[in-house]
């Protein structure tokens, strides 16, 4: 995974990235409702897995906005050009394992590898992951809950891989089908206009994704 060193002396947010590293529980989160009535229904029409859609199109918005790219390193800044995912899938004793994924390709190529991807992980089991950790996104759902906040566990310190999560969808009385999606941030990498530019490019990813492939 290639990756650039930002230089501490020329980084805009020294003073920030210090004071929040300083803090026991750095991180910075929030829940947002995301209209997800279009993706659902492509979703059905099509045949296509819709979690792996959110997970395509959560990945896509991530790498757009640099400082969700970024990692803490040996007290110092990593940004990698693009970050895998390792998502949780159900296994069915109850239990989970992780699966990575790379999503920088066209959609339709994405699925197929994706799909073969979760088969395979499901046959191997466990929670080891298959890259290099530090890079990744890390994503999981929560389908059985339409929630307003989620608190997630961390290590703490200087670990800072983004978190993504989402919940149930429902209606809501406009008739449209509203996602909760949540985003946690190391704070000493990540303000809240960064969450809001994940958030902005989220809705036009979900917005391609359910586009038909040109014939």
């Amino acid at each position: 995974m290639s990756f650039r060193i930002i230089n501490p002396d020329s980084y805009p947010r020294k003073a920030h990235f210090d004071y929040f590293r300083s803090m026991p529980w750095p991180y910075v989160g929030v829940t947002v409702e995301m209209d997800v009535t279009d993706l659902v229904e492509y979703a059905r029409r099509t045949d296509t897995s819709f979690y792996l859609l959110m997970i395509h199109a959560c990945a896509l918005a991530a790498d757009s906005v640099p400082e969700l790219r970024q990692r803490i390193h040996e007290g110092g800044i990593r940004e990698y050009d693009a970050c895998p995912t390792s998502h949780v899938e159900l296994l069915e004793d109850g239990t989970y394992t992780y699966c990575t994924l790379h999503h920088h390709m066209e959609k339709e190529q994405y699925l197929k590898e994706a799909a073969a991807a979760r088969e395979a992980c499901r046959r191997r089991g466990g929670i080891e992951e298959e890259a290099d950790v530090e890079s990744m996104y890390f994503i999981s759902s929560l389908p059985w809950l339409h929630y307003t906040a989620f608190l997630q566990p961390v290590a703490g310190g200087d670990e800072s891989n983004p978190r993504i999560t989402w919940g149930k969808y429902e209606q809501n009385p406009e008739g449209r089908l509203m996602l909760p999606v949540s985003v946690l941030a190391h704070h000493a990498l990540v303000d809240g206009i960064h969450l809001a530019a994940f958030y902005d490019s989220l809705k036009c990813h979900l917005s391609t994704l359910c586009r038909e492939k040109s014939k």
